[in-house]
């Protein structure tokens, strides 16, 4: 080119996707949001499903308590769906929607509403994210056993290879792994070996038609994650694509290199937002975009972004449009988008691609050996992993060996105007989960029942016979059936399932600091037994990280733990406090549904006489919320920026001997006569 050519005259490539993640209370509120983010100039929409709606129960359930709108917009049924998108043209419209157990019946939602729109189901393009495998090793959104779970994924890829043919079915998602504590190597060579358990599981389908294997190769796509470690970021993303061409050629025979292109989208690590100076994470975010977008043979095909906020709670539209403000001026302001590959011919870049794929391939090894990601998952061995990768990650945080700007290094700064005044963070009204009530009483009232049950008998009967399940799930939309609706009928037929914890005497751990095991020590000589912690996660929060972490370094400094998992009623864990004559129990929710749910524990605590115990939670807390927790009668709150997790176990040790203290009061209250009582309540550890 000439020193004289304009800047118009420069070739430059087409912009990946730019989304933002939203949604969030009911479709109209979130309808909203996604035509002013589209207006403001978002290329893309990723919907954000509330956990009922992603776990297949409807806002009226015990389950749903709490969490209605909370991380999500609810959508219940097509009147819903049809809200969520009024206004929005689907044949102009490239769809994301993180939806895994249940995804199968919102794509049918959605290709309903389509099919009101007049638009042809093969005028759509989108993503469903579908991995399955990968919810039993983090986030948790599964329902059914991994067998009729990874049947459903088949269905919905058969089906939309036929009839969606530019629908992505499923993306691959190893966002989730990474935030679950997964190495570069664990993140590339876990998705790869999920990507084909999936494709084995379709092509050895007796119906599936061999010669249509590329196309159903080709809409596989992935979504991933971005840490810190920049070089090694966008080393992983070079890795990942050449492994997958590698795979395709070698695995499944497929020749067109078209067909073998790695396509993904991403959103940068949320794990490694922090609470304290949250502005950091501004920064954090931008250089995290830059090792998926600067290497252009490993681009992504649309970005994401988190909110420099999302450490607090909800973001607001504000917030979510300062991260998309990054994208754009990224694509459209630089001059990224004009050249090739900049890595190409680094010896540096060159030698950890080969590094990441040589270790990634004697993992994949080694996962086959087990029986493949599916066997590896029941096993427990890959959650295991994760669990123990997690640990050291923490421990290093910790330790000050990993630095974090603000948190274990330079905490010393100004107070953040960002974060003062009234409503600086976005949350949900309880009204919401009690309108969505009236709104699906008001739906089932309407609707046909007849026609209802009819397509539940046939969703039944296509569940058991092993018929591909969409058909009868479009159906099933039209005919008004709602999510729980088709949520239970199918767990009639395939059964519930409850994934390995990863926390066990085989966990291997950094350990615990001496101070805590001997406070833990003189506390069991108080007791004359070894304390006892039950860990809990009440509703239907799947985001397990910090309590299987709680658990583990509770068990390493000295406690009897019992942690049974995700998803458990109030009325549960209770009775688990009760039967294992816990000391203390602790609460991790990162819903924001934690006042109601609280609400609800402590009240079943002083119906089964255990009052007494000390309540302690942990999850994503305003300090708003922390005093009505406290007002409630809990103990101590952790939030983020309490990221020492001995410093967390010496403050539950204090708790429980306050209780004690308290209780010895009380009785030497009642001995003396004193009327009223001189418990020392409501006091807090930090």
């Amino acid at each position: 080119m000439s020193a004289s050519a304009t800047v118009a005259e420069v070739k430059r490539d087409k912009p990946w996707i730019i989304r933002t993640y939203a949604g969030h209370s009911n479709a109209k509120e979130s309808n909203a949001l996604y035509r002013g983010n589209l207006a403001k100039g978002q290329t893309g929409l990723s919907v954000a499903f509330d956990l009922p709606t992603q776990t297949g129960y409807d806002p009226d359930h015990e389950l749903a308590r709490g969490e209605v709108g909370k991380v999500g917009v609810s959508i219940a049924h097509l009147g819903d769906m049809r809200a969520l998108f009024d206004q929005i043209p689907l044949s102009q419209m490239n769809t994301s929607m993180t939806i895994n157990a249940t995804a199968p019946w919102l794509l049918s939602l959605y290709l309903a509403v389509a099919e009101e729109q007049g638009v042809p189901f093969a005028g759509l393009q989108g993503t469903t994210q579908n991995d399955i495998i990968k919810e039993y090793l983090s986030r948790g959104t599964y329902v059914f056993p991994p067998a009729p779970s990874l049947r459903l994924t088949k269905d919905v890829i058969l089906f939309t290879t036929k009839e969606v043919p530019k629908w992505n079915p499923m993306n691959v998602c190893s966002y989730h792994l990474q935030e679950a504590g997964a190495t570069p190597v664990q993140e590339l060579s876990y998705a790869l070996a999920i990507a084909i358990a999936v494709l084995d599981t379709v092509r050895d389908d007796p119906d599936f038609d061999e010669a249509s294997f590329a196309d159903v190769f080709s809409r596989i796509s992935f979504f991933v994650n971005a840490g810190m470690r920049f070089v090694t970021e966008i080393c992983k993303m070079r890795a990942f694509s050449e492994l997958w061409d590698e795979i395709a050629q070698e695995r499944y025979g497929i020749t067109d290199p078209k067909k073998r292109i790695f396509r993904y989208g991403v959103q940068v690590n949320s794990l490694g937002l922090t609470e304290q100076q949250p502005e950091n994470n501004v920064h954090r975010i931008l250089i995290e975009m830059l090792a998926v977008t600067l290497s252009k043979r490993a681009r992504a095909r649309a970005v994401q972004l988190p909110a420099w906020n999302e450490a607090l709670g909800l973001p607001r539209p504000w917030d979510q449009q300062w991260s998309m403000r990054m994208q754009q001026i990224l694509a459209f302001e630089t001059d990224l988008l004009e050249y090739d590959d900049i890595f190409d011919g680094s010896k540096v870049i060159d030698a950890k691609v080969e590094s990441l794929k040589e270790e990634t391939r004697a993992a994949l090894k080694e996962i086959g050996g087990i029986g493949g990601a599916v066997a590896a998952v029941e096993t427990g061995a890959l959650k295991r992993a994760l669990v123990e990768s997690n640990a050291k990650r923490i421990s290093a945080i910790e330790a000050g060996d990993q630095v974090v700007v603000g948190v274990n290094k330079f905490q010393a700064g100004e107070p953040s105007p960002l974060t003062a005044g009234e409503g600086a963070i976005f949350t949900v009204s309880e009204t919401v989960e009690m309108e969505a009530e009236q709104r699906i009483r008001d739906w089932r009232a309407k609707r046909d029942g007849k026609a209802v049950e009819k397509a539940l008998d046939e969703l039944e009967a296509a569940a058991r016979s092993g018929a591909n399940i969409m058909p009868v799930s479009i159906a099933a939309a039209k005919a008004g059936v709602t999510t729980g609706e088709w949520g239970t009928r199918l767990r009639q037929v395939f059964g519930e399932y409850r994934a390995p914890t990863g926390v066990s005497l085989e966990t291997i751990s950094s350990g615990a600091a001496e101070d805590a095991k001997l406070l833990i020590a003189d506390l069991g000589e108080r007791l004359g037994e070894t304390p006892k912690l039950v860990v809990g996660k009440p509703g239907l929060d799947g985001h397990s990280n910090g309590a299987e972490q709680i658990a583990l370094r509770a068990r390493d400094v000295g406690f009897d733990v019992t942690y049974d998992g995700i998803r458990q009623t109030p009325a549960e864990i209770v009775a688990k406090a009760k039967e294992t004559g816990a000391h203390v129990v602790g609460l991790s929710i990162l819903s924001g549904s934690h006042v109601p749910l609280v609400r609800d524990v402590k009240a079943k605590m002083r119906e089964a006489g255990l009052d007494h115990v000390p309540l302690v939670v942990g999850g994503i807390i305003s300090p708003e919320d922390e005093l009505v927790l406290k007002n409630m009668g809990v103990t101590a709150v952790y939030t983020p920026k309490d990221y020492i997790l001995d410093t967390i176990m010496i403050g539950i040790a204090k708790v429980v001997g306050r209780a004690l203290d308290n209780r010895a009061a009380e009785k030497a209250d009642a001995a003396a006569g004193i009327g009223g009582s001189s418990v020392r309540g409501g006091e807090t550890v930090f």
